[in-house]
């Protein structure tokens, strides 16, 4: 049997969790649409605002694949000098913690 080092897979839910729970921790207003069936196609899962910060985040499991929608709802939201916009996955946990409470975390 091959042994690996990688860390047990985290859905899209649980990271979800992490991250409104990360977010919350830094004093930031947290918005998720729970039930996104008559919502526009491709919306970001988060948006998040703080002291004049606004963050769109798409949030995806480390497999999960990007819809055209929601790549589109991204670059649009990308050429705004009014926000912030990030595709996150379980892997990129430090920076988005970094982003959201706002200072580099000690390396563990």
């Amino acid at each position: 049997m091959k042994k690996t080092n990688s860390l047990p897979a985290i859905t899209e839910k649980e990271f979800m969790d992490e991250v409104v729970e990360t977010a919350q921790l830094g004093g930031w207003l947290v918005y998720h649409t729970h039930d996104s069936r008559r919502s526009q196609a491709g919306f970001p899962d988060l948006v998040m605002v703080r002291s004049g910060r606004v963050i769109f985040a798409e949030l995806k499991s480390e497999k999960g694949r990007i819809r055209p929608e929601q790549q589109m709802w991204l670059d649009e939201l990308m050429k705004s000098d009014a926000v912030e916009t990030f595709l996150w996955r379980p892997s990129d946990s430090k920076t988005m913690q970094e982003t959201l409470l706002g200072q580099r975390l000690l390396a563990q």
